[in-house]
């Protein structure tokens, strides 16, 4: 027997950000809250907040896949355990003034200030990583941007040396 609640339970499109939210419970990511930044090719590369976050909240649960590897959108769970997630939290921009912060032990994202509709949300690599996949020069523009990001075990390498002396040169009053 068919009945209404059926029918629309199976016509539902998932909101979750995760392709496999059968999975989850509540409290993981959904369209409604964020929305992924796509470029041109159509790849993630960020996320942006849909609606307004108050500051010291949780603001979503994380999930993926557990890697013993270091790649591009992964997150370090342990000195050998990385958490492989392009979905969302693979995809936060950096910022060396985050406005989220990764709890990878309760797999939590956690609003450091208010977040406006339409932010994108910022994380500090240092702060979950060893070492990077990739360094990179920094784009934030804070006032304690430290120019190239590396993981906090991690010193510059040749690219990030030769970026430091032309920046330290460009910051000089």
């Amino acid at each position: 027997m068919k009945t209404q609640a059926k029918d629309k339970a199976e016509t539902a499109v998932s909101d979750c950000l995760y392709p496999f939210k059968p999975t989850l419970g509540k409290g993981y990511p959904s369209s409604e809250k964020f929305e992924v930044v796509l470029n041109i090719e159509g790849v993630g590369v960020g996320i942006r907040a849909r609606t307004a976050f108050d500051s010291r909240v949780c603001i979503a649960k994380v999930s993926g896949y557990a890697l013993s590897e270091r790649r591009l959108h992964t997150l370090q769970l342990s000195s050998r355990t990385h958490l492989y997630d392009c979905w969302f939290s693979g995809l936060f921009s950096h910022s060396c003034k985050p406005n989220v912060f990764l709890d990878l032990h309760y797999l939590e994202v956690w609003a450091l200030c208010e977040i406006h509709p339409g932010e994108l949300l910022t994380m500090d690599y240092a702060m979950t990583e060893d070492v990077l996949f990739r360094q990179f020069a920094c784009q934030c523009a804070e006032l304690n941007c430290r120019g190239w990001i590396t993981g906090h075990d991690e010193l510059l390498n040749a690219e990030g040396q030769a970026f430091m002396a032309q920046w330290r040169e460009r910051k000089r009053p």
